[in-house]
């Protein structure tokens, strides 16, 4: 029985955290491997190497790549910084799915209770900001009304 414990095939456990956020957020930021591991600095070998987990990046190039649009804070704990860019944007996005779900209620003369409407906001929010970029208010409302009927 090895560390991993009697259950657990060594091959099928991935622990890369660190590289598969930086993949990640070179992915989000619309960079291939050479882009990115230019904007850092470093030889596309070595950025091959901060993603696979053979090697950790350094604060040199941490700071390069913060530069460049980076979240550094997530690509080292998984937690994601809230600039104040991203704020005003989820705050707008959240606002424009409230108003959506008002002006689809209205549309069909139905109400809903506080707690039930804010969950519907939440789910339009979610939903516009994780698969629905681009999508106008006109067509939340649609997809809202097929929802509510």
């Amino acid at each position: 029985m090895g560390s991993f414990g009697p259950n657990v095939n060594k091959s099928k456990v991935h622990m890369n955290p660190i590289g598969d956020r930086l993949r990640e957020e070179r992915v989000r930021l619309g960079m291939n491997q050479d882009e990115f591991a230019e904007a850092g600095g470093v030889q596309r070998r070595a950025q091959g190497n901060y993603e696979r987990g053979e090697r950790a990046p350094d604060a040199d190039y941490l700071a390069r790549i913060a530069g460049r649009g980076a979240d550094v804070l997530y690509i080292v704990t998984g937690a994601r910084s809230l600039s104040d860019e991203n704020l005003a944007a989820d705050l707008k996005r959240y606002g424009d799915a409230w108003e959506t779900l008002e002006l689809a209620l209205e549309k069909v003369k139905r109400t809903m209770p506080p707690a039930r409407k804010r969950k519907a906001a939440e789910a339009l929010y979610r939903a516009s900001k994780a698969q629905m970029a681009g999508v106008t208010q006109e067509q939340l409302t649609a997809l809202v009304l097929d929802l509510a009927a």
